[in-house]
């Protein structure tokens, strides 16, 4: 198992909508794979990892919010989002753009539809931190961060701490 590189706010593979994943072809390799981005994620005590953010292009991601302190690892191949509600004003940061905190509006619960890493379909509900994770991903999955959902002001405040912060980022 690797730890990998994780790109950063500015690389193109970060604003591109990944394929599906084709997990017939990919079964083989997959288990690496996730290996490797279980181990880049908690090398930096990330929540969760799209994987667009280790340079592919593909609808795959991992979760692992701890509830209770224990871990949860959730694998999204291909997620959709079937439902959301409620909502929440809550401070999020993500590790492609380390150091960048924003307080941003998502909903509290969400439904997803996923494959897991067996290639097995599955429906899950999030609240919380989950439903926070379920949005984030699936975004990361479709080309967004979670600065593109902020206002005019609270962007332009955020990209001020980007340029500041971007000739720290390795």
């Amino acid at each position: 198992m690797a730890v990998l590189r994780i790109t950063k706010h500015g690389e193109s593979v970060l604003k591109k909508p990944c394929a599906p994943v084709d997990y017939e072809a990919m079964k083989t390799e997959l288990p690496r794979l996730l290996k490797d981005m279980w181990a880049t994620m908690e090398s930096v005590r990330g929540v969760g990892l799209a994987a667009p953010q280790i340079g592919l292009n593909i609808r795959l991601s991992v979760v692992d919010v701890k509830p209770e302190g224990k871990r949860q690892r959730i694998v999204l191949i291909n997620p959709e989002i079937l439902s959301k509600s409620g909502s929440v004003h809550e401070e999020e940061g993500c590790l492609s753009v380390p150091g960048v905190y924003a307080k941003l509006t998502r909903c509290s619960r969400v439904t997803i539809r996923a494959l897991d890493e067996n290639g097995a379909p599955y429906e899950m509900t999030g609240e919380g931190l989950l439903a926070r994770a379920f949005q984030h991903e699936t975004d990361h999955l479709d080309g967004k961060l979670f600065i593109d959902h902020l206002d005019f002001l609270a962007k332009l405040k955020v990209m001020g701490i980007i340029k500041e912060l971007k000739p720290t980022w390795s």
